[in-house]
């Protein structure tokens, strides 16, 4: 008796054991992991929203990412004389966390999170017209991460596959030739175009995301870093016959730098980067990928750099005099400043009284929508970029002009979306890619004047360069585009790949346009005097060492991955000879 009820009593104990197993194999759905999420639509959507929440951190487009290249070309100088200076010398020693590292940091962590995406797409054999987009919406992002990343670092690992990160000897890849990475970027832009809408055909799915028109855009600009003109001068011409969705130039310029629905993610933007309008986000600052806070402000801190430290920001970056004289040099038909200026750079001009309604040089006269408030705060000055070093602030991408608030609030709460490529964009690069191809035409001069039109300047004329290219590419690269993109993010890409680093005549004049002076003393009038590299405190090229004109990688990245080479700026190796080689002669500086 004694054994039986042992027996029974084990096979009690079985199974309890037994029925516990049951439950303890059932799932947290709230605890999932890379190993079992993404295998249908539904979790690639919301994969695919985080690959989006990368492109608005500081090291990408929030701050950082976005100004670095901005004070890599010669119409922003550092005012701070701190923060970002040696990314405005072009010479970091490659010890610097702030440019040598945060973008690569971030942009790769979008790569990441889209090979999560992609790989997901291709192991699952997913298929249907919302997944075609959820792929093309992660290689355009993939693209664009490498494409900033190729452009900044020259360099750099290429990830494709998730299955990559699996082990310490394939995560820890080597970095390849920069022209490998941009036969990566090409690809996924072209795979993107055939799975994507275009804008129109999207609706209102396609407000802020990855469209054709967006894919194509920056397919063209891949093609012309490596001079591929003809390739893209037919992707361009798509774009403006409306191949790919229609895209027109705002009747107003400043259209493209407000804040709100009415404003952004507009008919003349192919794509740009979304933040909450000012006040509508959290409280807490995504500074960096480890504060993933799902009360994030969701704002972008460029502000804080571009801003008069007068009125609260950082007062890192500042204009160019030659920038502000480059708008004053010509008016408008009707007499007026070229409304450009006003968008571009914080001055006091008294004129603007007569077509803006209001003399005030930073915030004008107006209020906030949503509470009925009216700011008046009455500058009948320049105010100062820097309280200790002067300069003019920059107005683009801030409250400056927007008017939603009284004082700038630093740190990540601005709302203007940042907009990364435009129509007019795509105008003056198809002029370029015309007269590389063909020499001055009528239909480059017709795709100048668009722009010049919209801001009421006088029509060029196909006789004012005379077959000339070399004037024609000096009127696009020193007036047309400095004016209608100053102090926005692909300045400094465009210095690279027309080979401005590479030639001693273009080197001394964009010299020249980065000169500033330094303002030591507070509450001195702002200089906007033209300089000169003699007359000037200082000038951004001075101390430029040669294979710097792209950022160093980072040292401590080296450190980790001993199969990380440097690249020319780790290195001082110049550039030039092989820049030569592969795309011939620089346009030699052109009197207009």
């Amino acid at each position: 008796m004694k054994k039986i009820v042992i027996v029974l009593a084990s096979f009690a104990v079985l199974g309890s054991l037994a029925s516990c197993d049951k439950y303890l194999d059932v799932k947290n759905p709230n605890n999932q992991t890379t190993y079992d999420f993404g295998y249908t639509e539904s979790d690639l959507q919301e994969a695919l929203i985080a690959c989006y929440n990368r492109i608005r951190l500081e090291g990408t487009f929030a701050r950082v990412g976005y100004t670095l290249d901005a004070v890599r070309g010669d119409e922003v100088w550092n005012a701070s004389q701190q923060w970002y200076l040696p990314y405005d010398n072009l010479n970091s020693s490659g010890q610097i966390d702030i440019g040598d590292q945060w973008p690569w940091r971030d942009n790769f962590h979008v790569v990441n999170r889209c090979n999560l995406v992609l790989s997901r797409i291709e192991t699952a054999e997913l298929t249907g017209t919302n997944v075609q987009r959820i792929e093309g919406e992660a290689r355009f992002l993939r693209a664009l991460a490498y494409y900033t990343l190729a452009t900044y670092y020259q360099e750099v690992p290429l990830f494709t596959d998730y299955a990559q990160y699996s082990s310490i000897e394939s995560m820890y890849a080597e970095n390849v030739s920069q022209d490998l990475v941009f036969d990566q970027v090409e690809d996924d832009l072209k795979r993107a175009i055939d799975l994507l809408p275009t804008r129109d055909a999207g609706g209102e799915w396609a407000k802020g995301r990855a469209t054709q028109g967006a894919a194509a855009g920056y397919l063209a600009r891949a093609y012309m870093f490596r001079h591929k003109y003809s390739e893209a001068l037919d992707l361009l011409k798509g774009i403006i016959n409306g191949e790919y969705g229609h895209y027109e130039l705002t009747k107003d310029y400043g259209d493209n730098f407000r804040e709100g629905s009415t404003y952004e993610n507009n008919v003349e933007s192919l794509f740009e980067v979304q933040f909450l309008d000012y006040g509508m986000g959290g409280s807490d600052e995504e500074w960096t990928p480890v504060n993933i806070s799902s009360n994030a402000t969701q704002g972008h801190a460029v502000e804080s750099n571009y801003g008069s430290q007068e009125l609260g920001s950082w007062g890192d970056l500042a204009a160019s005099p030659w920038l502000y004289n480059l708008f004053k040099a010509e008016r408008c038909t009707d007499g007026t400043l070229d409304p450009r200026l006003y968008w571009t750079i914080v001055t006091y001009e008294p004129e603007y009284s007569a077509y803006t309604g209001t003399t005030n040089a930073g915030y004008p006269n107006g209020g906030d929508p949503r509470s009925n408030v009216v700011y008046q705060k009455e500058i009948t000055y320049t105010p100062r970029c820097n309280n200790a070093q002067g300069g003019m602030s920059i107005a683009k991408f801030t409250n400056a002009r927007n008017n939603l608030y009284s004082s700038i609030v630093t740190g990540l709460h601005c709302g203007v979306n940042l907009r990364l490529m435009r129509f007019s964009d795509v105008l003056l690069r198809a002029a370029e890619c015309e007269n590389e191809i063909s020499g001055p035409t009528q239909q480059a001069i017709d795709w100048i004047n668009e722009v010049r039109t919209r801001a009421g300047l006088a029509k060029l004329q196909l006789s004012d360069f005379a077959g000339n290219a070399d004037k024609l590419f000096e009127q696009i690269a020193n007036v047309e585009r400095p004016k209608e993109f100053g102090c926005e993010n692909g300045r400094g890409i465009d210095l690279i790949r027309w080979g401005f680093f590479y030639d001693a005549g273009r080197l001394a004049q964009i010299s020249q346009h980065s000169c500033f002076m330094l303002d030591t003393a507070e509450g001195s009038p702002v200089s906007t005097q033209e300089l000169t590299t003699a007359t000037a405190s200082d000038y951004s090229y001075k101390y430029f060492t040669a294979g710097h004109e792209y950022f160093p990688i980072f040292q401590g990245t080296r450190n980790a991955n001993k199969n990380i080479h440097g690249n020319s700026a780790n290195n001082n190796y110049d550039n030039s000879p092989d820049f030569i080689a592969k795309y011939g002669k620089v346009h030699p500086v052109t009197s207009l």
